[in-house]
């Protein structure tokens, strides 16, 4: 999505300064204007950003295990006896991330991690059994598995949610919608010459699942 937004926006001679933060903080100066957007946001957790018309990607959130559980993901229930990590400030499905909410006192049903870089160190507490289930994207997950082999696969127990995801813009700049609607030109600009293909190919993501 960095590189879509960067070619999106070059096209309007506009660069994009891209800054890795924790999704809460990133939301946090969003809100408050210090910084023009946030990338990666699904409509119902950044309420009141300027959303774009066409989404950066779609995301698949699947629920991820050791690989040597044979835990069975049916319904929200199922998660009773499970301690279920997420990372602070992020969305990943209506139903979940009420769960989320109704036990986060409540360790041995959430654990919650935060810092600008949690995924090595969700997969890292998977493995080591401290956790047993931890929802994330499938693409990001795959992405996060080849760079480090080493750590091997962790189990996809089931997939439970999917959505476009977008770059939405801080309500809180006067260039927040024009940023907003720039953004959707580019994107439709990429889809027509095939450049999103190209794009998302260097990530291992099949072009048709941009949508």
């Amino acid at each position: 999505m960095v590189d879509i937004a960067r070619e999106a926006f070059a096209r309007v001679g506009l660069t994009v300064q891209y800054v890795n933060m924790s999704w809460a903080r990133a939301l946090y100066q969003a809100e408050a204007g210090e910084i023009d957007g946030v990338i990666g946001a699904f409509p119902g957790d950044a309420p009141g950003f300027l959303f774009p018309e066409k989404p950066a990607g779609h995301s698949r959130t699947e629920l991820f295990t050791h690989p040597d559980s044979t835990w069975v993901y049916s319904g929200i229930d199922s998660l009773r006896n499970q301690t279920l990590l997420a990372i602070n400030g992020y969305s990943y499905s209506p139903e979940l991330d009420a769960y989320i909410a109704a036990h986060l006192d409540d360790p041995e049903r959430v654990l919650v991690l935060s810092g600008p870089s949690p995924l090595s160190r969700a997969i890292q507490l998977i493995w080591e059994r401290r956790t047993d289930v931890f929802p994330e994207d499938r693409e990001v997950m795959n992405w996060a598995q080849r760079e480090h082999p080493s750590q091997g696969r962790l189990r996809s127990a089931a997939r439970i949610y999917e959505s476009p995801i977008y770059i939405a813009f801080s309500p809180q700049t006067p260039t927040g919608k024009k940023r907003a609607e720039q953004l959707s030109e580019g994107i439709r600009a990429l889809e027509a010459s095939g450049r999103i293909g190209q794009i998302m190919a260097r990530y291992g993501i099949d072009p048709p699942e941009f949508r």
